[in-house]
């Protein structure tokens, strides 16, 4: 029994990350319900951004069960991050950073592509992926049996992704960005941007710590558009005008 046992925790750990995708989105959420709460810093832009959301949820078609639930903070960070449940946070920043509505949805696009593939939950760690699966696999509650593998709000929002996850999370955003705009110069701006805020800052913004930025990284992208015959660069949709008085970005 004992060397079964053995086999089952190696067994498990090894194929951790595979077992993830098949715990049940609604157990996932129930686990963030825990430890998120849906607050908001402004009603208005949190609406903006939410129903941008919803578009792109539409041209990804994400399972029936999987919601997506945008959070905004009045915060000058530079990020945006895709955590348990269907989350994502998005900071002021980040908005005020960013050109034109085109190059927010990319990132956008590419933060719900996360959550389609199931990247979060991945990157729990092992134990605590294995642990959720078991305890989903046993009909035990999740905000119990959540909030004691998970322990604390920190570690839903330190999640990082693998390279692999990142490529894949950029190539059903660049698709999803065509399938709403026509073209993927929301995406060039977004690079265009990052690569500016490096050369800018001494100190690299958060943006791009959670998220690395390559020129491999960029010229893959570039050459999958190019491979579909997406145009690359049009006429990109600016922020409405009521957002831009908001957030005195008239002179930017």
């Amino acid at each position: 029994m004992l060397v079964f046992i053995g086999i089952l925790v190696v067994v498990l750990s090894v194929s951790a990350g595979w077992l993830a995708q098949f715990i049940p989105f609604k157990y996932e959420t129930q686990v963030a319900e825990r430890f998120i709460k849906n607050q908001t810093e402004s009603d208005d832009i949190q609406t903006y951004l939410q129903e941008m959301a919803d578009r792109l949820v539409a041209q990804q078609e994400l399972p029936e069960d999987m919601m997506i639930t945008v959070h905004y903070s009045d915060s000058d960070t530079v990020n945006a991050f895709a955590t348990l449940g269907g989350n994502l946070f998005f900071f002021r920043g980040l908005i005020e950073a960013l050109p034109n509505e085109d190059a927010l949805a990319m990132v956008m696009a590419h933060e719900i592509a996360h959550v389609k593939h199931r990247h979060p939950i991945r990157a729990l760690g092992r134990g605590v992926t294995i642990g959720l699966a078991l305890s989903a696999l046993a009909g035990v509650s999740g905000s119990s049996a959540g909030e004691r593998l998970i322990g604390d709000v920190g570690l839903l929002t330190t999640l990082s992704f693998s390279r692999s996850q990142e490529s894949e999370a950029d190539l059903t955003a660049l698709d999803t960005l065509v399938k709403t705009y026509g073209h993927v110069a929301g995406a060039i701006s977004l690079f265009d941007v990052f690569t500016e805020l490096e050369a800018e800052h001494s100190s690299v913004p958060t943006m791009l710590r959670t998220h690395p930025l390559s020129d491999d990284r960029r010229q893959k992208l570039q050459d999958h558009a190019i491979a579909n015959n997406w145009p690359l660069a049009d006429d990109s949709k600016p922020y409405p005008t009521w957002l831009i008085d908001e957030l005195d970005l008239s002179e930017q």
